[in-house]
């Protein structure tokens, strides 16, 4: 990437860049009104970005010489991109109107409908990583749509989790959904034991939501209690999938398969729409730029919709997971940086904490800042409208103090220096649809930047030497095994676990 023609034009881009304010840029009304792209009412406004029509030019250029245009058509054609697992990727069929109108989405909306209708009074969903983030994150996000039974999600091994949410429920009125790829992993299956042991050990009150059903039958779970999904559907792309069972139950189908309906009509823009207006192309190498060429280590990501706090450390695992990598696809090192830091939470609330950093801290940090027009599944009006009218308000006001700032110095402590790049990414109201489409709009972001960084956006294989390790550690704790594979420090943490007793 590094060593291509429109690489070399950025860097210029870059340095030139430098010595311009964004309050400057951002006084060129051509060039601000310019960089606002739209889908329907999905709004993206670069303005604030450190960037001109040359540096987008410049991009696309970049996007056309590491064969951008050919990696899309690859995703879309089904082709077996993920090498390393040697997979297709087919997470974007999951939310197809094909697949909404086949016999699989009706037996698993049938089954959401019966739970729903029946005398269940919580759902548990028991998954970790991608089998809890997505699904949780659209629960809260749609809870002014919610109409089912209680949900509950758990991921964390430690057995608090599980505990407290059990106590406040009833066994016998209690569905538990198991939401494990291969069926075999460790927090979840451990934390399911202890569930099945709750509800009496028959596994009766039990459902899997799987990629291995062979697995699940084998540990209990009765036939008509699984609903597969595909291999070639990544954990962090997953929500789409039967993994989605308890947004369903929770939201109603109807209102599951307007988010399906929502994420594939961004599929469809991806594929289509010209690169120069193409949301999720814009956005992805926006990432590239300021990653490799402004070299911003961090991204934030600043919802401002309560609902949407949970949408951060989705878009953690999503991009951190994906482009974390420091080979290529053919699994070359890099001579490039690749996935920055993702982290972040919902506004108002950040502006009384990190914000201080990020207004005057020593590190510039690029952010999204994400806000819906109007709320959704509330009846306000009066003074509860204007609080909306508020928080719309301070979401476009950072935006801009960030950007411009309040150059002050006779008093160093307030000044405000400005020139921090932000993102405003705004919709009319966070419908099902408009979730759908923002999801998708920030998976096909992740899949955009790893093409250019020439990795693979669909393999985890950073997760797996944690676990095995684990696996030891846990062995020697169990006295199965000595201590000689561990560290000094190590073993002596573990041997003070093992003399500690209950407490």
């Amino acid at each position: 990437m590094l060593s291509t023609n429109a690489a070399a034009t950025l860097r210029k881009e870059a340095a030139s860049l430098r010595e311009v304010h964004l309050r400057d840029l951002l006084a060129d009304a051509g060039r601000a009104r310019g960089l606002v792209y739209e889908m329907d009412d999905l709004r993206v406004d670069l303005s604030r970005q450190k960037l001109t029509a040359q540096t987008m030019t410049a991009l696309l250029d970049l996007a056309m010489e590491t064969g951008l245009v050919a990696s899309i058509d690859a995703l879309f054609a089904g082709e077996r991109i993920n090498k390393s697992e040697d997979r297709a990727v087919v997470h974007m069929a999951q939310r197809a109107a094909t697949r909404r109108e086949g016999a699989e989405y009706a037996r698993l909306s049938g089954f959401a409908d019966s739970a729903r209708r029946g005398d269940v009074t919580d759902v548990v969903n028991i998954g970790i990583g991608g089998s809890d983030l997505g699904p949780a994150m659209v629960s809260a996000a749609l809870a002014g749509h919610a109409s089912g039974p209680r949900l509950h999600y758990v991921s964390n091994v430690d057995p608090s989790h599980l505990h407290d949410v059990l106590t406040g429920c009833d066994p016998a009125r209690t569905l538990i959904i198991v939401t494990s790829k291969t069926f075999t992993t460790a927090e979840t299956m451990r934390n399911a034991a202890l569930a099945r042991d709750w509800q009496g050990g028959s596994g009766g009150g039990m459902v899997a939501v799987t990629a291995a059903p062979q697995v699940a039958r084998g540990w209990g779970i009765d036939p008509d209690h699984i609903f597969e999904f595909d291999q070639g559907v990544g954990g962090r792309y997953s929500l789409w999938s039967a993994v989605g069972l308890p947004v369903m139950i929770d939201v109603g189908p109807a209102a599951f398969t307007d988010m399906l309906a929502g994420a594939a009509a961004m599929d469809d823009h991806f594929r289509t729409a010209p690169h120069d207006a193409n949301l999720p192309v814009l956005m992805g190498l926006l990432r590239v730029w300021n990653r490799n060429f402004m070299n911003l280590a961090t991204h934030g990501i600043m919802p401002y919709d309560q609902r949407l706090h949970l949408l951060p450390a989705w878009a953690q695992q999503l991009e951190m997971e994906s482009n974390g990598k420091s080979v290529s696809v053919d699994g070359a090192p890099l001579r490039h940086a690749t996935t920055p830091v993702i982290w972040g939470t919902a506004g108002t609330g950040c502006q009384h904490s990190f914000f201080q950093a990020l207004h005057q801290g020593s590190d510039p940090v690029p952010l999204d800042i994400l806000v819906p027009m109007r709320p959704t599944g509330l009846h306000l009006a009066g003074d509860w409208a204007a609080s909306h009218q508020v928080l719309v308000a301070n979401a476009v006001a950072q935006a801009e103090a960030l950007a411009i700032g309040s150059p002050n110095e006779a008093e160093p402590h307030r000044h405000f220096a400005g020139d921090r790049p932000s993102t405003i990414i705004s919709w009319n109201a966070t419908t099902p649809f408009a979730l759908g489409r923002l999801l998708a709009l920030y998976e096909h972001v992740t899949v955009v930047s790893g093409f250019v960084w020439g990795v693979n956006s669909f393999d985890q294989w950073g997760v797996e030497l944690g676990k095995a390790m684990a696996g030891q550690a846990e062995a020697v704790l169990v006295g199965e095994t000595a201590s000689d594979s561990l560290s000094v420090t190590a073993a002596d943490l573990l041997a003070r676990m093992s003399g500690s007793g209950d407490s």
